[in-house]
């Protein structure tokens, strides 16, 4: 049996959440069975089925919206913000627990701690985009993590980012197409090229959104190579749609 210090348990209602630490992050795991805690006793059962029925319930949820969530978690991340490491230990018990919200604390300790990603962690961003898939946190994941660590490492562009783009899972290539989101006039056009024609076929609906959404973006920083680009390519309605909405 491990040393009761090593132990913290969180009840609600029948469910028995138990957090163990066999590592040095006592003090983290103690913290993130606080605000577990914090979220449950604020929950709010009205909201949380027009939250769910949102998206279109695939996940249930507390119903706490984010200017909520984020007072509630601001002690949390003072204290975790502090860290050189991500946890990704953490990250993981998040996204285990079955209301959304937690996958969005998950995902806002995660990018509070960005700038600390390495190349061995997109493989773990990987997994977070295939496990519990939704546009609300691939998205993010895709824009920020994604988009920020190959910012910092190039050569993962070529080494996974292309594989993604002609994966059969949407949800990596969403995440291929979406990665530049936030490049603005650095974004390396013949990779936004290359992903984009991957899936140009794809009569899937996020992957035609996540093209127009990405193109539409470009625009605001070169229209003339989206136009072009428009002009020489067939993309399904709702793409050009998308794209074209500041041409």
């Amino acid at each position: 049996m491990p040393d009761p210090a090593l132990w913290c348990f969180l009840i609600t209602g029948s469910l028995l959440y138990t957090f163990i630490n066999l590592s040095e992050n006592g003090c983290e795991i103690v913290q993130l069975a606080e605000v577990v805690e914090v979220f449950y006793r604020n929950r709010d059962p009205e909201r949380a089925a027009a939250m769910a029925a949102y998206m279109k319930d695939r996940f249930p949820y507390l119903g706490i919206g984010k200017p909520v969530r984020a007072k509630l978690q601001s002690s949390f991340f003072k204290e975790s913000r502090r860290s050189p490491t991500i946890d990704w230990d953490l990250i993981s018990r998040l996204w285990a627990l079955p209301e959304r919200e937690f996958q969005y604390l998950a995902l806002d300790y995660l990018l509070s701690l960005k700038q600390h990603l390495g190349i061995d962690d997109l493989d773990k961003l990987k997994t977070l985009v295939l496990r519990k898939s939704w546009w609300d946190t691939v998205d993010l994941l895709a824009s920020h993590a994604v988009g920020s660590l190959c910012l910092r490492h190039p050569s993962l562009i070529r080494t996974h980012i292309l594989e993604w783009a002609g994966s059969d899972n949407i949800w990596l290539a969403r995440t291929a197409i979406l990665f530049q989101l936030k490049y603005k006039e650095i974004t390396d056009t013949q990779v936004l090229e290359q992903v984009i024609d991957l899936n140009l076929n794809s009569r899937e609906f996020f992957i035609n959104k996540a093209i127009g959404w990405a193109l539409r973006e470009y625009s605001k920083s070169n229209p003339e190579w989206v136009r072009n680009y428009l002009a020489g390519h067939r993309l399904q309605p709702l793409s050009v749609r998308e794209a074209s909405k500041y041409l």
